[in-house]
């Protein structure tokens, strides 16, 4: 089977899906074989529920009168029917990367720009080697543009997938230490993302620019088409405000105020402000599209609980996250709790970090500091450094915290939000 031939029964597809418990009428089923799952076995199954066709790589399997085709590799060809179905789309792809805040930027960009235009957009976290073909395949014709989230941990995979989902519009959020062992250092993570950089320039596509980031002005410096935003002299200038923990930006006297904590999501409003602006959305539709946004995916959420305010930030956490988070909780009015969690996948930089982070909240003089995770306890001798979140739930159960803010902020492998139920 070869793409060209495949094409026209995809475009005849409700959707593409690699999960067998999701196929449902009229969908392509990519049967993906683990070590120890072999999905083609289930590709007849699925034609009896209705699928339109099942795409395996196991020969044995093939059954075309029954739209069951064989290839060499089921990743290679879900990857290469999204760059051919990328090559027919005329809509403006806008995609982003970077260490820290890609999917909440992605959430509000998508709002904003949906106040004009029907939006298509990378769901959840499907913003890898399968989930961008996944995300570019399920752009339909009704669809007017789409916004792509680009995620790595290894040098080479942000230029994978710029080249599969070939973005006229590009945005780097930051350069953090998020994955430093797969990148090898901040270095590694710098040139990592700017792997997006590098396809835009190579194809003269439009490069979205916090001028406030001194490695986005560097790595874009007299580069064209920009679009800039954070200075006056900037295409878009804004005013910082925060109200009820909640922050916010001004432009032209129009105050829009967000339901996100910390002031680092304000360079994330910003840059969805900037993108809508820039594609002749007003202000006020702006402002209704980010004043009715509510961050429900653990990222940055203020959880009210009783009389205590919970800042539910569980879903990812690296030094650079957690430095700004803590720096934010801070100025919280009343007493404070924080529990974090350990930062996975920083490699030797691990041990070295965690202190860092611990020495961080222990001078900011937190009412209550409790820790989560094997890295932590190495270093935070105290009863309230516990190995896993089972165990700091047991804590809970008999040890109700006190204080009226509580932050929670952990990498996602920790899943302490299972901790706010205890709480």
């Amino acid at each position: 089977m070869n793409i060209e031939d495949f094409y026209p029964l995809f475009l005849q597809s409700d959707k593409v899906t690699i999960d067998s418990r999701k196929v449902g009428k009229n969908d392509v089923f990519f049967a993906f074989s683990g070590d120890n799952f072999n999905a083609a076995t289930l590709a007849e199954k699925a034609v009896d529920n209705g699928a339109l066709a099942v795409i395996v790589e196991q020969k044995d399997f093939e059954n075309k009168a029954r739209n069951i085709f064989y290839v060499p590799s089921t990743l290679e060809f879900l990857q290469s029917l999204a760059v051919y179905h990328r090559n027919k789309l005329s809509i403006p792809i806008i995609g982003l990367t970077g260490s820290n805040g890609k999917t909440t930027t992605k959430e509000l960009i998508h709002a904003v720009l949906s106040e004009k235009f029907n939006v298509q957009y990378t769901y959840g976290n499907l913003n890898n080697h399968i989930g961008v073909p996944l995300t570019l395949l399920s752009i339909k014709p009704e669809h007017e543009m789409a916004v792509i989230e680009m995620g790595a941990n290894h040098q080479k995979e942000i230029e994978l997938l710029a080249s599969i989902s070939k973005p006229d519009f590009g945005y780097i959020t930051n350069f953090g230490k998020a994955h430093l062992e797969g990148f090898g250092g901040f270095e590694g993570v710098i040139k990592g993302k700017s792997e997006l950089y590098d396809y835009l320039k190579n194809n003269q596509r439009t490069i979205l620019v916090n001028e406030n980031d001194a490695i986005q002005n560097s790595r874009t410096e007299n580069y064209e088409p920009k679009i800039t935003f954070g200075k006056e002299t900037s295409d878009y200038n804004f005013e910082a405000f925060s109200e009820d923990h909640f922050v916010g930006l001004v432009y032209q006297e129009t105050k829009v105020l967000s339901k996100l904590t910390g002031n680092y999501n304000f360079t994330n409003l910003c840059a969805a402000a900037s993108l809508g602006l820039y594609f002749g959305i007003s202000i006020e539709k702006i402002k209704h599209a980010v004043e009715g946004y509510l961050p429900t995916n653990m990222r940055s959420q203020i959880v009210k609980k009783e009389d205590k305010t919970l800042v539910l930030d569980t879903y990812n956490a690296n030094p650079s996250s957690m430095s700004v988070s803590l720096y934010n909780f801070i100025t919280f009015e009343g007493s404070k709790t924080i529990i974090i969690g350990d930062m996975l996948e920083l490699g030797e930089e691990s041990e070295k970090e965690h202190q860092s982070i611990l020495k961080l909240a222990q001078d900011l003089g937190f009412d209550e500091i409790i820790t989560v995770g094997k890295h932590f306890k190495n270093i935070h001798i105290s009863p309230a450094a516990f190995e896993n979140t089972n165990d700091l739930i047991e804590h809970l159960k008999l040890n109700k915290i006190q204080s009226k803010n509580i932050l929670l902020k952990a990498s996602r492998g920790i899943s302490l939000e299972k901790a706010v139920d205890f709480i």
